[in-house]
């Protein structure tokens, strides 16, 4: 290491915080990538006694770095916080798993008694799961109240890892009489989707000792929101439930009303953005009337709850006398709901609760939309029993079907390239065959950049992290890609243009609505700018377009955070 870099690493040290047992490196972006540069840090860390909390947030910390740091952890046995959030900047993603390995067998060594863990905001994705899953299931984790991991990119398969892991904990701690009594579970921001919420739910159904859930913007729908609901009716200590940004509907909102009548300590709700339209907030209504009387805030935002039902909500709130905030913004009342809601409120000498209702919607009169949704989830269990499949999971299927006797299994119906395009699903672009990328690619008129968009787009929206539907996603993408890029009729500016619009990122004069969710098409893109076909041209333009603030891309801050990593190796 330069003589310069040591000195600015020093006068970094320097502004290390030191108190209570807790040593803090926290913010000073130290980039740590050999045992060199760890040095001051080691010394720091050996020299402390009663080491009870370490914060390492804000740097970012090698495989090499690790190690090192590791071996002086293995004699703090006293050591109970783990702040490790952000810690990884700039890595790849390779990196990550041997080194929370490194810093997870030092804590075993040493017999630490973690209370609180915090991973939160390092991309390590599933495979990084691995790395601290021995460490969540040993005597280490026994005793631990608080495990954060939000913004972490663990997907559907890391949710199933971590799920199996907490079980496990929970099991050995429990053989030793001290069951492990977690308090606080944060994985915010994480594609955790109803396969990896389910999973996750069946440990906190075993643990049972929760007081905070926070896990918005995770793609969970009424499957996974109904099974979440069965988990903290048994949790009967739950103070905070935040699923923001999720998609409840009505039936994922009436399980978790039915919860809420047995739940006597909740404080805070937060529901918002989470669809429960105007029945669920009914349901959530009456489940706040039955008591609830601890309750300080209740969050409905942008729920799609129309003026009637809003009334309701606030009319259940009179006796709630802690209660500090109420959010029903973004909604359906009109000017004269909301002129309603406010005088319902300053009757009960509780106006000052209310929050702002500047982006309320207006008052809809159309019920055309509760229909749509009802449909939707018709087609969702439909494609969910085909999932299934072959009973592996006998406790989601319908009576109906167990009540048949014929156990001659029915063929699935036949896909086509239409069907798919039409109606994609994962499930279906499996079942189109090996072949599959070929026919799209073939059927896709590439001198149509609007046709190539809408196409490339479907594809990547059933992308998942298990392994034959993304190599079926980057399979299909390639071929229709690689034809449209070595077509001499292909406008390569144009297609770009075209496909930012269509991902929220870029204004058009047209109205074009925008992907739902930019996951998909995100992670396809990562895939996509590496391989040869891709025009390195379009790289700083994608990468100046993503790297700009939107809401889309912040609800998808791992797949952002790995694109734009490739394109800066690129």
């Amino acid at each position: 290491m330069a003589s310069e870099d040591i000195t600015k690493l020093a006068e970094s040290l320097a502004k290390t915080q030191v108190g209570g047992g807790q040593l803090s490196f926290k913010g000073q972006s130290l980039k740590l990538n050999t045992a060199e540069d760890a040095e001051e840090v080691i010394k720091q860390i050996e020299e402390f006694d009663g080491l009870e909390a370490l914060r390492l947030e804000g740097n970012t910390v090698g495989v090499e770095a690790a190690k090192v740091i590791a071996k002086a952890l293995e004699k703090k046995s006293e050591l109970k916080r783990c702040h490790w959030s952000d810690m990884f900047t700039g890595r790849l993603r390779s990196e990550i798993p041997p080194a929370l390995i490194s810093l997870g067998d030092a804590l075993i060594t040493a017999g630490a008694q973690l209370v609180e863990l915090d991973l939160s905001d390092n991309a390590f994705g599933p495979d990084g799961v691995r790395g601290f899953e021995a460490l969540l299931k040993s005597p280490v984790c026994y005793t631990l109240q608080e495990l954060k991991l939000n913004n972490c990119g663990m997907g559907i398969g890391g949710g199933k890892i971590l799920a199996a892991a907490l079980k496990e904990c929970h099991r050995k701690s429990s053989a030793q009489g001290k069951p492990l009594a977690l308090k606080v579970f944060v994985a915010g921001r994480n594609r955790l989707e109803n396969d990896g919420a389910t999973a996750l739910a069946e440990a906190f159904g075993i643990i049972g000792t929760l007081e905070e859930v926070h896990m918005p913007q995770n793609g969970i729908n009424h499957p996974g929101i109904t099974a979440l609901a069965q988990a903290f009716a048994i949790n009967p200590l739950l103070k905070v439930i935040n699923l923001n940004d999720n998609t409840f509907t009505e039936k994922g909102a009436m399980a978790m009303a039915e919860t809420l009548k047995a739940l006597r300590q909740i404080e805070v709700i937060n529901f918002g953005d989470c669809l429960v339209r105007s029945k669920g907030a009914v349901a959530i209504a009456d489940a706040i009337k039955e008591g609830l009387h601890k309750l300080k805030e209740l969050n409905l935002s942008f729920c799609e709850i129309k003026r009637d039902a809003a009334l309701t909500v606030a009319e259940v709130i009179e006796d709630k006398a802690e209660l500090e905030k109420l959010d029903l913004n973004g909604n359906c009342l009109g000017e004269e709901g909301c002129e309603q809601l406010q005088e319902i409120l300053e009757g009960f000498n509780m106006a000052a609760v209310l929050g702002s209702l500047s982006d309320d919607e207006g008052e809809e009169e159309e019920e055309d939309e509760e229909e749509e949704d009802e449909e939707e989830e018709e087609e969702e269990e439909q494609e969910q029993l085909k999932e299934i499949g072959q009973g592996e999971q006998e406790s989601l299927t319908p009576k109906k079907i167990i009540d048949s006797q014929d156990s001659t299994p029915v063929p699935s119906p036949p896909v086509d390239i239409a069907t798919f395009l039409a109606f994609p699903s994962p499930e279906k672009l499996l079942r189109l065959g090996p072949k599959c990328s070929v026919m799209i690619a073939q059927q896709t008129d590439t001198a149509d950049v609007e046709k190539v968009v809408s196409t490339l787009l479907r594809i990547s929206s059933v992308f998942k992290d298990e392994a034959p539907v993304k190599t079926a996603v980057h399979e299909t993408t390639d071929a229709l890609m690689r034809k449209a890029f070595t077509s001499a009729t292909f406008n390569s500016d144009a297609f770009i243009t075209s496909l930012l619009i269509h991902m929220g990122l870029l204004k058009s004069e047209e109205k074009i609505k925008a992907v739902p969710s930019l996951y998909g098409i995100l992670m396809t893109l990562n895939h996509m700018v590496q391989q040869d076909y891709f025009p390195k041209s379009l790289a700083p333009v994608l990468s100046a377009f993503v790297t700009k603030p939107n809401r889309a891309l912040d609800s998808c801050s791992f797949a952002r955070h790995m694109l734009l990593q490739t394109l800066h190796q690129l």
